[in-house]
């Protein structure tokens, strides 16, 4: 009996990234304890990076790789996140979970093309084109998921240089209300431009024309790091 109410928890416990690992981030970047940070780490944070770095490497097909094997590039990512923990600042709004996720991410595109240009240098892009119709090598993220890819870090850009792109402090305000829209993008169910406007005021007080000149700002940034990256296949952020 144990052993079948273990299984059901195993299965059911699908969120790896949760609250609690929000909060032990936050704990482990505001003590100077080095032994609570490693015991803070190994408990609560080290398997969520585990199965994010697992998830995103297999969901994106990051396979270009120069190490031995899949797990060896996921430890090497771990090591990277681990190292810009201490960057990641809650009172900015965003989750630990969408941060760490878009660093990984933004790593593992440089980490992946930088490596498939040097597999084209040695053995040329026909041979690769053979290799992947009969290898573990598959197709690139499809063009939803590449646009993801793209607004998680164009997201995380903005919200980094807000103040230099917003000086006024309404501005940003309003700024952050559009790119936290964004950022919960996935669970939102409306897309109406009124209902949208509405839903902004609703966190800034301010008038219309405002938001549609941030807005507008908002979406000249994009399309011209947006246009980069269609044509690289990589930010230039």
């Amino acid at each position: 009996m144990d052993g079948l109410i273990n299984n059901k928890r195993k299965k059911k416990n699908i969120q790896y990234f949760t609250q609690e690992t929000e909060d032990c981030i936050v704990l482990y970047n505001s003590t100077d304890d080095y032994t609570l940070k490693s015991k803070i780490y190994y408990t609560k944070i080290h398997y969520a990076f585990f199965k994010l770095t697992e998830n995103i490497i297999h969901t994106f097909k990051f396979y270009y790789t120069e190490v031995d094997n899949i797990e060896d590039l996921q430890h090497e990512v771990m090591v990277f996140l681990l190292s810009k923990i201490h960057l990641y600042d809650q009172s900015k709004g965003y989750k630990a979970y969408s941060y760490f996720g878009t660093i990984a991410k933004r790593y593992l595109i440089l980490y992946n093309q930088k490596n498939y240009k040097k597999k084209v240098e040695v053995i040329g892009l026909e041979t690769i084109e053979e290799d992947e119709k009969h290898s573990y090598i598959i197709d690139e993220p499809a063009p939803e998921e590449s646009l993801s890819i793209f607004m998680d870090s164009y997201i995380d850009y903005c919200t980094q240089y807000i103040f230099k792109f917003f000086p006024k402090e309404q501005d940003a305000q309003i700024a952050d209300a559009v790119l936290e829209l964004f950022r919960k993008r996935e669970s939102l169910d409306f897309f109406n431009k009124k209902a949208l406007y509405i839903y902004i005021r609703e966190m800034v007080d301010v008038k219309t024309p405002r938001i549609t000149k941030i807005t507008t700002k908002l979406h000249i940034i994009f399309k011209k790091h947006y246009s980069f990256y269609l044509e690289k296949g990589y930010t230039n952020f």
